[in-house]
Parts: C-alpha cells; structure tokens; sequence
C-alpha cells in the first residue's frame, strides 16, 4: 500500500525571472514501512522535495497525495491539521523546546492533537524506554548530549504514531557512535511499528542502513534501487 504517493512534480523558483528548477517531473511511489534515503549532491532538490511531501511548500506543478488526500487541495488551517495528525518531522537542528522538559517535549504534539493525559502519560513512558532516556525525562534539552536531543526529536516524532516520518539530514550534527546509536533506533521502531522513514542525506552511514536508495540529480529522479 502507498502511503505517499507522487506525480509528475515540479518546483520552480524566480519564474519571472531566471528560473530554477528544483524539482522537475518527479514520480514517485512510498509504501508503508520503507526505510528510505533521498541522496545526491547539493543542490539536486532533496530537501525540496521533502518540504513538498511534508506540506511545508506548494509545487509549481503535479501533487502529492498522502494516503490518497491530495495535500495542495487543503485550505492553510486544514494543512497544519493534517500535517499534525499525519507527518513526523525530524530536523538536524532537533527544534526541542528548551523551556519543556524530555517528557514534556515527547508529549508536545499529542497534546496539540488532544490527547488524553493518560494516553500522552502511557505513550511518553514507551517511547522514553525505546530511546534509553526514562532517566533523563525530567530533564531539559541544554543538559542533553546532541545524540540524545536528536533521540528526544525522533521519539516526539514517533509518540503521535503518524504515517510516515521526515528525517532531514538528522545525523549532520552528530558524532560516530550517536549516529549509530540513532540509526539502530529508528531501524528498530521501523521494524517493530512498521513506521515509514524517508531521509533526506549526505550521510553514507545512513545510506548504508536504507532499504531503498533515490538519488536526484538537477531535480531528477536518476536512480531507484532497494537494496
């Protein structure tokens, strides 16, 4: 089953003037489960088109449909609804809220969608014990390592259960052994909740954990390979 699914896709920067293509006539098909590298050198439309498939950015042309609702046909509040309720987004300037504790920060997103204190209560415990940090959760992320914020990121990413997860280069700013801390997590959450992880990266150690590899080139889908 697709859970993202893309045609014929098109940014297009500067129109009345120079105008760069970013992205240009992407197809592209996400089944639920994958775990995901979009690679290639600077400049290709990775991190375009991730902002496309998160709603964070209107295309030029085409549409992505995320589990069959076409995304650029919903109004503004509507979209930040659905993102809320449909997408985890992992940055590799992990965005935690430095006033909110570990827990705290893990609960954010499932309070905005209106969950029940002993939902968020239950759902933070599991997602602090998949992560290794229950003893940390009082804590706030400037007594945090960068490994563990980015491991606070990931479970607040995961704590809503959203379709599929967004992970824009999340190792840039971390050290050897965190990235291979991270990434074992994530295969591990991948595979014990079948949640979808699409990364954007430059990162070999990631590209070496993918199932699947896409690499663009000057917006282009170049190469398709699952491994």
């Amino acid at each position: 089953m697709n859970v993202i699914e893309i045609k014929n896709l098109h940014k297009t920067y500067n129109e009345t003037q120079v105008p760069v293509k970013a992205v240009n006539g992407i197809d592209l098909q996400i089944e639920a489960g994958e775990f995901t590298a979009i690679v290639g050198p600077s400049g290709c439309g990775k991190t375009t088109l991730m902002n496309m498939i998160g709603g964070l950015d209107q295309p030029t042309e085409g549409s992505v449909a995320i589990d069959g609702q076409q995304i650029k046909n919903l109004k503004s509040t509507q979209l930040i609804d659905f993102r809320l309720h449909n997408i985890g987004f992992v940055f590799q300037a992990y965005n935690l809220l430095p006033v909110l504790t570990v827990k705290e920060n893990i609960e954010f997103i499932m309070q905005l969608q209106g969950k029940s204190r002993k939902e968020c209560e239950t759902r933070v415990d599991e997602m602090l014990k998949a992560i290794g940090l229950t003893d940390k959760k009082n804590q706030r992320p400037n007594q945090l390592s960068g490994g563990q914020q980015q491991r606070v990121s990931v479970a607040r990413a995961l704590a809503s259960k959203p379709k599929f997860i967004l992970a824009d280069e999340p190792t840039a700013n971390l050290d050897s052994k965190s990235t291979s801390d991270l990434l074992e997590l994530m295969e591990t959450l991948n595979r014990e909740e079948n949640m979808t992880f699409i990364f954007s990266t430059h990162d070999e150690r990631v590209m070496r954990k993918a199932r699947r590899l896409i690499t663009l080139e000057d917006g282009k889908i170049v190469k398709d390979v699952r491994v």
